[in-house]
């Protein structure tokens, strides 16, 4: 996947990823994430690792350069937001937010 651009076909929602992302700068850097929505230029994920573990990320999938590890997630261990924080009006003017999600099957 390095040589070809990636686009939303090469991502799955409540999915896990493990990636490598260009920063603000433009330097590559590794990224663990969970995707919550896909939209045709940019994605809804979430952090996974890092110091912006829980964070919610609006990602362009121009800034995404290779899918390191794809890593599927069982049904009792996704993470639920209520819709209205995915909606992509909501996202049209931010490209971070802090949200609280629940995963039942973790007790969560």
């Amino acid at each position: 996947m390095e040589s070809e651009a990636l686009d939303k076909s090469n991502f799955s929602v409540d999915t896990q990823y493990a990636i490598t992302l260009k920063d603000e700068s433009g330097k590559l850097r590794p990224a663990n994430i969970y995707v919550y929505r896909l939209y045709d230029d940019f994605m809804i994920a979430r952090r996974t690792s890092g110091n912006q573990t829980g964070m919610l990320f609006k990602i362009a999938y121009e800034n995404i350069t290779k899918v390191v590890k794809t890593i599927p997630v069982q049904d009792k261990k996704r993470f639920m937001l209520p819709e209205a924080v995915l909606n992509q009006k909501v996202w049209a003017t931010r490209d971070t937010m802090m949200a609280y999600s629940s995963a039942p099957g973790l007790g969560k």
